[in-house]
């Protein structure tokens, strides 16, 4: 295997050691790929194609890819914050910005190996081409959404959270890119919410939030404690481009993890709408701070 690695690296000339990173991770990804679709139709075989095996299956293939990712393309994550505490049996829904390629994996990485939690992610149906995907994530609770949304199930996915589970949702409902960005702004115009507007014309680094899933789930999950999670080091690689170039990562991704306890969730629709603003705005400072 090597040489051939090897051979198909040489023909990017100055650009060897590069290739050969992508190379290797490439390889490393179509192997557990492949092993974790045997594993998913092994269950299917013997009678538990639904059960919660599916976990470790997807621990196993995430964690693999997240090593992989280190010593191939040097991913480093540095964490701040801590939200496992004070708490722990209490179900969460986590709402993080959603920009990098690769940022939902570490998410699902650290949610199912550093903090022992089930997580049930809202994600987008295209996903779906990944076969690995495809199988496990539709043996377990989760949702995949087409473009506009799925506001009533994310409700449904929320419902019957339990104290291990959490619940993994990307507000602003796509990659982040400037234009993205203006576009969402635009649109919340048309919706006549000036307020809306003005702030989220003051976040740079952030698109405003939707607030509808997000709101669905807060009243499907009442106990539930909400996790914000904000990070850089990824949203630079917008395109093939970019990840090319700046591979292998000199900076680690940086992190920010806090956690607003149930009872300090606002109860008015309004009001929920302002403090998920004002958390968001809370992420977007980080984010011009540490970028």
């Amino acid at each position: 295997m090597f040489p051939v690695v090897w051979v198909c690296g040489a023909l990017f000339g100055r650009k060897r050691k590069r290739a050969v990173r992508f190379l290797w991770f490439a390889l490393a990804w179509g192997t557990r790929e492949s092993a974790a679709v045997a594993e998913c139709a092994w269950l299917w075989c013997t009678g538990r194609g639904h059960d919660d095996r599916h976990y470790d299956v997807i621990r196993r293939y995430v964690a693999g890819l997240y090593g992989v990712a280190g010593r191939r393309l040097g991913l480093r994550v540095e964490d701040e914050g801590s939200w496992d505490g004070t708490g722990a049996d209490r179900p969460l829904i986590v709402l993080s910005r959603h920009a990098g390629p690769g940022d939902a994996l570490i998410l699902v990485h650290h949610l199912l190996t550093g903090y022992r939690r089930r997580p049930r992610v809202v994600m987008k149906a295209e996903l779906q081409l990944d076969p690995c995907i495809d199988i496990a994530a539709n043996r377990m609770p989760n949702v995949f959404v087409e473009h506009g949304g799925a506001t009533e199930s994310i409700g449904r996915l929320a419902e019957g959270l339990g104290p291990r589970d959490a619940l993994l949702i990307f507000p602003e409902g796509g990659n982040f890119s400037p234009e993205r960005r203006h576009r969402a702004i635009r649109r919340l115009a048309r919706h006549d919410r000036p307020r809306e507007v003005a702030r989220a014309s003051r976040m740079r680094n952030l698109m405003p939030p939707r607030p509808g899933g997000v709101l669905a789930a807060i009243d499907a999950a009442p106990g539930a404690d909400v996790v914000f999670v904000a990070h850089v080091g990824l949203d630079r690689m917008a395109t093939a481009g970019d990840i090319w170039r700046r591979v292998p990562l000199t900076e680690p991704v940086r992190a920010r993890w806090w956690r607003i306890p149930a009872e300090d969730v606002p109860e008015e629709r309004e009001a929920r709408i302002n403090w998920l603003y004002a958390q968001w705005e809370r992420a977007d400072a980080w984010i011009t701070a540490h970028r």
